[in-house]
């Protein structure tokens, strides 16, 4: 009998570890909501986040936790292990495993409609635009016209711009100072000079432009064309995408959170 028991718990153990199999290709994993079941596709050019949301999704940490962001037109949030039997009104989106992830960028991986991405804190604390070890978020996005895509590119080419503008006046405010409270006017000129040189030759090394792909996703199914390049897209929807419209329909608090919880469980498919 002692046999037969140690037999049976050794097969659940390989049968545990056979659904876990870190390294394994071609995952998919299904997110069940009252709406509907999510059916997503992991890829296997982001072997890091691939693993790590199949890890997770193994040991249940999904099990229980909310879709506590939610925005109609952009994207449907959860992850947070701190939305577990939180109370309405609670904000949410700074739970955690404790670790990030190394960000796993690539141009053919873009932000189209119905794409699993990585939630991450902000540059400002956060350079290496390292993802969040848990919180995901699943896009929505809408459909651009040829002419809406350039208007965008416009906008965020100017903050590319600006935000370069900012940063080398900095690295030169004091010795303008300098110059201007000694009434050297033309070495402030010189100065002024220098500065646009150096922002425009550095907005040539980092100025956004769409590729093909991005252009005919973003012009047929629609996505979020600004979040390219910013944080890790690891897996596309490949059935309920309909079920993230109504998700992110849902009356919202001021912090983006439904007012009633729209909770999740994730297994492993494949």
């Amino acid at each position: 009998m002692k046999k037969l028991l140690y037999l049976a718990i050794l097969l659940s153990l390989v049968s545990c570890q056979e659904k876990l199999e870190l390294g394994k290709k071609n995952r998919i994993v299904e997110i069940e909501t009252e709406y509907g079941d999510i059916k997503i596709k992991l890829y296997d050019e982001t072997p890091l986040h691939r693993d790590n949301f199949v890890k997770l999704a193994h040991g249940d940490y999904f099990d229980g936790t909310l879709f506590h962001r939610v925005i109609d037109g952009f994207m449907i949030q959860g992850g947070d292990p701190d939305s577990k039997a939180a109370k309405p009104g609670v904000r949410l989106g700074e739970g955690g495993p404790g670790y990030k992830i190394d960000a796993e960028f690539n141009p053919k991986l873009i932000h189209k409609r119905g794409v699993i991405a990585a939630a991450r804190e902000g540059d400002d604390v956060n350079p290496e635009k390292k993802s969040a070890g848990s919180q995901f978020y699943l896009a929505q996005g809408v459909v651009y016209t040829p002419g809406g895509l350039d208007t965008l590119l416009i906008k965020l080419n100017d903050r590319v711009k600006n935000r370069i503008f900012e940063k080398v006046q900095k690295e030169n405010a004091e010795e303008m100072m300098k110059y201007q409270a000694e009434g050297e006017m033309e070495k402030v000129s010189e100065i002024i000079d220098q500065i646009q040189l150096k922002v425009d030759s550095i907005f040539e090394t980092q100025k956004i432009s769409f590729a093909q792909n991005q252009i005919d996703a973003y012009t047929t199914v629609g996505g979020i064309p600004h979040l390219d390049g910013n944080y890790t897209v690891f897996g596309e929807v490949i059935e309920g995408i309909e079920f993230i419209d109504s998700i992110a329909k849902r009356e919202r608090d001021e912090y983006d959170r439904p007012l009633e919880d729209v909770s999740m469980k994730v297994k492993i498919l494949q």
